[in-house]
């Protein structure tokens, strides 16, 4: 995706050299064009936040909205310094934030684990600021927690998983694990974009490797 535009920087840009951004927040659609539910808050009380990056989001939102308990996902930018940035801004590498996905669950019907498990292999997290073929920090591995609940399990879940991938030869996880700030949404054509163009362009792909998270029964 972002090689399009030429965006091939691999090093963090620093807060004080950040694009500024704008106020503006990104019109985006009222409903979901596969779910059918609200892109945008306010969401039920009952429902839970998780937010991801791994790698394009075209292909990383299709991973979660195919999964049964989410009621609702939503591309976006997080991670960086630089508010309501443009997909142009945030291929330049010069705002800081990754590719991510909102994914708002039901906890009843999908725990966070199982959010963790899908998380984990629909990427390979040692690839650093890349994703196969798409480079730059835009494509970075990341989990946003939004409670003490959702860090211990990321954390736990990335402990377990460098454990088999080391047994399966491959490095270091380079997942980026940090607190959610401000999820900015991405322009309206990247929502659902894998719907509306279903041989679009995909870098997802994972390991091969299973996680052993997201395992356990709901009723245990």
């Amino acid at each position: 995706m972002g090689w399009l535009f030429g965006g091939n920087k691999t090093s963090m840009v620093r807060r004080e050299d950040a694009l500024p951004g704008r106020a503006e927040t990104m019109p985006v659609p009222a409903r979901h064009a596969v779910l059918d539910a609200p892109l945008a808050p306010p969401y039920p009380d009952n429902l839970e936040i998780a937010d991801f990056g791994l790698g394009c989001f075209w292909g990383a939102e299709r991973k979660f909205w195919q999964t049964p308990g989410v009621v609702t996902t939503a591309v976006g930018y997080h991670g960086g310094h630089t508010a309501n940035p443009t997909y142009e801004e945030v291929c330049s590498g010069l705002t800081g934030h990754t590719e991510a996905v909102r994914v708002v669950f039901d906890p009843a019907k999908v725990l966070y684990e199982e959010l963790l498990k899908v998380f984990w292999e629909a990427h390979d997290p040692t690839q650093g600021m890349r994703q196969g073929n798409d480079v730059g920090t835009q494509y970075r591995s990341a989990i946003y927690h939004h409670s003490p609940e959702q860090q211990k399990a990321a954390e736990g879940a990335r402990e377990a998983y460098q454990e088999v991938l080391k047994q399966a030869g491959y490095g270091e996880i380079t997942t980026e694990i940090a607190t959610a700030g401000p999820f900015y949404y991405a322009e309206e054509y990247h929502q659902q974009y894998l719907f509306k163009v279903p041989n679009g362009y995909c870098g997802i792909g994972g390991t091969g490797v299973a996680c052993p998270v997201g395992l356990t029964s709901r009723e245990a």
